[in-house]
């Protein structure tokens, strides 16, 4: 019973559950801003109010390629959400924040195990082999 209790107070599990709860809460929100306000707008533009109803039918199949056109909106405007008000400020915010100076790209490969070390290494840290400075 201890495992257990320690495995369901685990910070990831928790971290977890809680972006599952929000990106639920966050996909109604998209959600009723498509239906409420895109399609509407679209449907301004474009003559037709509710995409759902459009369909076509083969052979007595109904295909209601307006439920996808919905989704399709849906999806679009999910990204571009989580794009421009979630990657785009976290990208620039962690970019702000880096404070350690480029790393230094000087390697050489080991010439025993093809590993690679730095440059100005004398001993290969995989294999141990000694190295001379002109490598």
């Amino acid at each position: 019973m201890k495992d257990f209790q320690e495995f369901l107070l685990r910070g990831n599990l928790i971290e977890l559950a809680v972006a599952v709860v929000i990106g639920v809460a966050f996909g109604a929100l998209v959600a009723s801003l498509v239906e409420n306000l895109v399609t509407p707008l679209l449907a301004a533009v474009g003559g037709e109010r509710d995409f759902s109803a459009l369909t076509f039918t083969i052979n007595d199949s109904v295909f209601h390629y307006g439920a996808f056109i919905n989704a399709l909106i849906s999806f679009l405007v999910i990204a571009a959400v989580v794009y421009f008000l979630v990657v785009k400020p976290v990208t620039t915010l962690m970019a702000r924040r880096k404070t350690e100076g480029p790393v230094d790209e000087s390697t050489r490969e080991c010439p025993e195990c093809l590993s690679s070390i730095p440059a100005a290494a004398r001993r290969c840290m995989f294999c141990t082999t000694e190295l001379s400075a002109a490598h």
